[in-house]
């Protein structure tokens, strides 16, 4: 019985031929892959592999005794290359072992590039790989498709979030950002900030006029104001900037006269000039300091009142006797409701 090279080549193309001294006499093409720079031709089987099952094979004897067992092989050189393998004699003293990769094939087609060319016809290799390229373009599509899905909820929540005319956080924003505070006990300040004579450009100009300058407004909030902090248009004419890590009044009362100044220049649109002012209530809220969302608001409420009462254009600060103030005016006229000090 003998063995022809050029059959084997085909029918498992990772395979060596030895003779009856171990001596490596042929190498099949897709095994001469896996170590292009080194010549296993000439070399003993036993110097070219390490026998790593079945355990104390180290000598030739050793290796003809392991006929048709499972070999696990270990080729030298780099990178490390883990095989299988089944040795078969001829009757004449050759020997040719048929190798493999086994359940480590994805690993070896990657490490070596090898393709569908390296292994037989018949060999379940093939049918394992393109059932992996098959399973990677599926997954790809699905981590695609599941990309989209997530972008699109991305934009539907920062839709939800947004005021479409400004571009601003809206009040559901708001809400949720003041919770968050309030229950971290984290120091930070509200301005509540009403528009002073809104209305009568609204009335005189045209809403196309009006959200114009809404739009101006937001700008000015914006570059007013930190990256960290959030500025929400909250009503019509009305907004509110969150402000957190405020450890000084001062800073509160130099942006706010910012805003105001910023504001008070008038806003051109077509060939007439928009002018409003603004009224700021602001609530200065330290972290040792236990209140909920509503009466935050309310508090900031009272300090735009206030604003709005003493001429406008100006900032009020919080101060318990605020609230003491308009509960003795409650009994002749109530005071204005959080959202109703207008222009």
């Amino acid at each position: 019985m003998g063995f022809n090279p050029d059959v084997l080549d085909v029918l498992c193309p990772m395979h060596l031929m030895l003779d009856a001294q171990g001596i490596i006499t042929h190498v099949g093409p897709t095994t001469q892959k896996l170590r292009p720079d080194m010549v296993l031709q000439g070399l003993s089987f036993m110097e070219a592999f390490n026998v790593m099952r079945p355990r104390g094979i180290k000598t030739l004897a050793a290796l003809r005794q392991a006929g048709q067992v499972k070999l696990h092989l270990e080729l030298a050189g780099t990178p490390p290359a883990r095989l299988k393998g089944v040795l078969v004699h001829d009757g004449g003293g050759a020997m040719i072992v048929n190798l493999s990769f086994g359940i480590s094939i994805l690993d070896g087609v990657r490490d070596y590039a090898l393709t569908n060319a390296d292994f037989a016809a018949t060999d379940l290799a093939i049918e394992m790989l393109y059932l992996v390229e098959a399973k990677s373009a599926a997954m790809e599509a699905s981590r695609m498709l599941n990309q989209r899905l997530q972008g699109a909820k991305d934009a539907a929540e920062e839709q939800a979030y947004t005021d479409t005319l400004t571009g601003l956080r809206n009040r559901r924003a708001l809400d949720e950002t003041l919770e968050r505070l309030l229950n971290a006990r984290a120091a930070f300040a509200v301005m509540h900030i009403d528009l002073d004579y809104f209305k009568a450009v609204n009335d005189t100009l045209g809403h196309a006029a009006g959200d114009h300058v809404l739009q101006v407004v937001a700008r000015i909030m914006l570059e007013e104001t930190r990256a960290s902090d959030m500025v929400a248009r909250v009503g019509g004419d009305e907004f509110t900037v969150i402000l957190p890590k405020v450890g000084d009044i001062d800073v509160l009362e130099r942006v706010g006269r910012r805003i105001i100044d910023r504001i008070e220049a008038p806003v051109p649109f077509n060939d007439a000039l928009c002018k409003i002012s603004a009224s700021i209530g602001t609530v200065w809220i330290q972290s040792s300091r236990t209140a909920t969302r509503e009466t935050v608001m309310e508090d900031a409420d009272l300090a735009l009142y206030a604003s709005k009462n003493e001429g406008r254009a100006r900032q009020t600060m919080y101060t318990p006797e605020l609230r003491s103030s308009a509960s003795s005016a409650n009994s002749t006229t109530p005071p204005k409701a959080r959202g109703t000090a207008k222009s």
